[in-house]
């Protein structure tokens, strides 16, 4: 399968998105992101721990942790440093139900990272965005 045709899957696919280091500023990538995402039909679960019980975005309340979300998640998206996408996927992996793909968004790249949730069976994008991905592909 091309990168593209995998890409188109997942978000095809997706309903459900829990977006990691979602920001409440406007001005902010993740909440642009999470906007257009929320705007084309996606039902996005804010995670941001700094933010909790402080506002809702889209009529979610924000959440602490992957770990706080009950619910099914078709595809973590993940605004965080390349770094940091370890424990994500390892919150992914362990916490949550449903669950398909892992999304890292620009600049974010974690290989070690991305075996692990592909050996979970999970999809991985890595260094991409959905808000780019949609309207290049026509979806």
């Amino acid at each position: 399968m091309t990168q593209d045709a995998l890409v188109a899957r997942i978000l095809t696919q997706t309903k459900v998105i829990a977006l990691v280091g979602w920001s409440p500023k406007p001005d902010r990538p993740s909440h642009r992101v999470a906007a257009y995402l929320a705007a084309r039909g996606y039902r996005v679960i804010p995670v941001n721990p700094g933010q909790v019980g402080v506002v809702t975005a889209w009529g979610e309340g924000v959440r602490a942790a992957l770990s706080d979300i009950t619910e099914p998640v078709d595809m973590v998206d993940i605004f965080r440093a390349s770094a940091e996408v370890g424990a994500v996927v390892d919150g992914a992996i362990n916490h949550l139900s449903g669950h398909r793909a892992i999304w890292m968004q620009l600049g974010v790249v974690n290989e070690e990272a991305a075996r692990a949730a592909r050996a979970a069976g999970l999809d991985v994008v890595m260094d991409r965005c959905p808000a780019i991905e949609i309207p290049r592909l026509g979806l």
